[in-house]
């Protein structure tokens, strides 16, 4: 099994009518800026605040009713706890979260909200999935992946079918897209749907620097693991490593994979902002931050850009627009 066009199709189907259709946007004062048209994506208007919940309500509304019972049990460090809390919640099943214990305080706080159980870890020393399975086979929990799950993949691939569809609305042809990378659930949803769509169309994953094992994986063939030493304000791209059945899909779809500092970053959200009126989170911005670091350049061309979540920590949000980071 894969991603294919067509599960991405049912994926939408499965999620129509309960994940928000998130806008497409542009600015001339972007526009003018970079030299070409750029078609904004905001998934931070998506319930829960990330394009995370269009996977999660995938997954989950295809349990049976007894595994509905039993709930289910997801590891991350926010967007995707926020996004299988809410789904399960909506569908009456308990929720566990393994979260790291330096996860936003926002991204926790909602968490809990949705009602799901929160169970913290260190991410720089515990082993985070083996915690999950642990807590999966004691309670007969259905594992709900971050992203190396197809059924994750695809329900993030219909950012994509709406991406396309609002970009021919407007009379646009992408010539390229940019999507943030952490594990590759969003990234190889995506490029399925858009090399599909429109082949022609080059497709970009976006990492942090210190975590580029996406880049490096894909550039040596075989899976790499970030150094877990490294630090970034990007936290939800923070995968230990590319997902055994993502990197594959991304290695054969994305044109190529960039990487930005946090220093573009904080750059990238302070745009967002000022120009955009949007509150964009650090891992969300990341494809923004390429554009404007100059790392790609349009030459007149038109980009989408999918700004994954907006769950940022109020604390570090005002030192990003204060030009601390």
């Amino acid at each position: 099994m894969t991603v294919t066009f067509a599960v991405i199709e049912a994926a939408a189907r499965a999620i129509e009518g309960l994940a928000v259709v998130t806008p497409l946007i542009e600015s001339p004062h972007l526009n003018d800026h970079l030299g070409g048209r750029v078609l904004l994506k905001p998934e931070t208007l998506q319930r829960g605040g990330a394009f995370k919940f269009r996977g999660a309500m995938n997954k989950i509304s295809r349990l049976s009713d007894e595994e509905r019972k039993r709930g289910v049990v997801a590891c991350s460090s926010g967007n995707h706890a926020q996004g299988v809390a809410l789904a399960a919640r909506m569908v009456g099943a308990p929720a566990v979260i393994v979260m790291p214990a330096d996860a936003p305080a926002m991204k926790v706080a909602n968490t809990r909200d949705y009602g799901a159980e929160v169970i913290f870890y260190d991410r720089y020393s515990d082993d985070r999935d083996a915690i999950t399975r642990a807590i999966a086979q004691e309670r007969g929990m259905t594992i709900v992946w971050p992203f190396d799950d197809y059924d994750i993949a695809a329900g993030q691939g219909t950012v994509a079918l709406e991406l396309e569809a609002q970009a021919r609305a407007l009379g646009a042809h992408l010539d390229l897209a940019l999507t943030p990378v952490g594990g590759g659930g969003l990234a190889a949803g995506v490029s399925t749907a858009i090399r599909h769509l429109s082949p022609a169309t080059e497709v970009y994953g976006v990492e942090p620097a210190a975590f580029d094992d996406t880049a490096r994986s894909i550039a040596t063939g075989t899976r790499v693991f970030a150094d877990q030493t490294a630090r970034s304000i990007c936290d939800s791209l923070l995968s230990p490593a590319p997902g055994l059945k993502t990197l594959p899909i991304n290695a054969a779809n994305l044109s190529g994979v960039l990487t930005v500092t946090d220093a573009e970053v904080a750059e990238a959200m302070r745009f967002a902002f000022t120009w955009l009126k949007l509150v964009v989170e650090p891992g969300g911005c990341v494809g923004l931050a390429a554009l404007l670091a100059g790392k790609v350049k349009l030459d007149g061309r038109t980009a989408g850009v999918v700004l994954s979540g907006g769950n940022v920590d109020p604390d570090l949000f005002s030192r990003v627009l204060a030009g601390e980071i």
